[in-house]
């Protein structure tokens, strides 16, 4: 991609958003337009030290976009990261969720799908509820999921909205990324949404125990409830992968397009094979595989949360201490016991970078960031 193109990061100032716009930085992308609710200080060390053209505030980026793109000076969109959403599973008002999760999701895409802008937005693994119709990323099965809680509604109900779209009502290329469990750095300002990892390596600090909540299944042993754990920096591979297929795949058509020969491919469609590309055939291999569509992103291996917490004391040289406590009533009913990302999609798409396991990403986490309170 022409790293003087612009790039969208809406939910910069959050865990997931902030990291992106860093990974991009070290990949050489600093031509970034950052947009969030910038009034949370909590949030400032997540961004700070970014290489970024521009701050927008969430409420006002329509607005911004309407009036700043227009300018002559500015350098043309050239991909959108909306990662920014009401992401609290605690609140149970769905209006709240319904505002930011849909509505302004379905702005940003008609937006895109307007200007001709490449979209990739943040879906969630709460899409697929208590997981009884299993954990695979198909998309006839998302109008049967039935998530256990209004955020989860409000990220399915915006999956099924995109996928009703007709074609010339989409972005050129879209994904809706089915997030699974997601740790490490620039979580701190999260609170009791943060990840397990992150309360647990404090319990370990603090008292030098770590509390579980005890299954309240009778299939399920204390501890052994399972979680597919992802860490931050392969979900932000997998998008930027993406981000570079699609820039790749529009280069090889532009240049077809330039000595005159005939291309229909598309990413709503499955594209023709690999050796009708002029360019090189190893990349148009892997962009031949990509279509527009959600995708699971997970490790495809679950994990329960006392290898989790075993992983912690390891990283911190001690002995693992649990104590097991009543899972709260206001989320009991709604406790997932057990998610496991299917990857076969992404991984036919041609995504073949090995994940971090559980036990190399806490590790990670840990000693580099943690351990020191550094942000990335």
């Amino acid at each position: 991609m022409d790293q003087n193109s612009t790039i969208i990061v809406t939910g910069a100032a959050g865990f997931i958003g902030s990291y992106m716009v860093g990974y991009l930085n070290r990949k050489g992308y600093n031509n970034i337009i950052i947009v969030d609710k910038f009034s949370v200080n909590e949030k400032r060390s997540n961004y700070n030290d970014k290489k970024i053209t521009d701050f927008v505030e969430r409420d006002k980026l329509f607005e911004w976009l309407d009036h700043e793109r227009g300018k002559v000076a500015h350098p043309p969109i050239g991909f959108v990261f909306h990662l920014g959403a009401r992401t609290d599973t605690t609140e149970f008002d769905y209006s709240i969720h319904e505002k930011w999760n849909v509505e302004y999701s379905k702005k940003v895409w008609t937006y895109c799908a307007e200007k001709n802008v490449p979209l990739i937005y943040a879906s969630s693994a709460a899409t697929y509820g208590s997981g009884e119709l299993g954990y695979k990323d198909d998309h006839d099965l998302i109008d049967q999921l039935k998530p256990l809680n209004p955020y989860g509604v409000s990220k399915n109900e915006f999956d099924k909205w995109a996928l009703r779209q007709a074609q010339d009502k989409q972005p050129p290329f879209w994904a809706g990324l089915k997030f699974f469990n997601v740790y490490g750095p620039n979580e701190y300002h999260k609170g009791r949404m943060a990840s397990v990892i992150f309360h647990s390596y404090n319990q370990v600090k603090e008292t030098g125990k770590v509390k579980l909540f005890k299954s309240h299944k009778p299939q399920y042993k204390n501890g052994e409830q399972l979680r597919d754990f992802i860490h931050v920096d392969d979900v932000a591979a997998i998008m930027l992968w993406m981000m570079e297929v699609v820039s790749r795949e529009s280069s090889i058509v532009n240049r077809e397009s330039e000595i005159g020969i005939s291309s229909n491919v598309s990413f709503r469609r499955r594209p023709r094979a690999a050796s009708n590309f002029s360019g090189g055939a190893r990349v148009a291999e892997g962009a031949a595989r990509l279509m527009s569509g959600i995708y699971n992103v997970g490790t495809g291996k679950a994990r329960t949360f006392k290898d989790l917490v075993t992983a912690i004391f390891t990283s911190l040289n001690l002995k693992p201490d649990i104590e097991f406590i009543d899972t709260p009533e206001d989320i009991r009913e709604k406790y997932q016991y057990f998610t496991e990302a299917d990857m076969s999609k992404l991984r036919s798409a041609g995504y073949d970078k090995k994940f971090f396991t559980l036990e190399e990403g806490i590790g990670s986490y840990v000693k580099d960031f943690l351990f020191a309170h550094k942000y990335y």
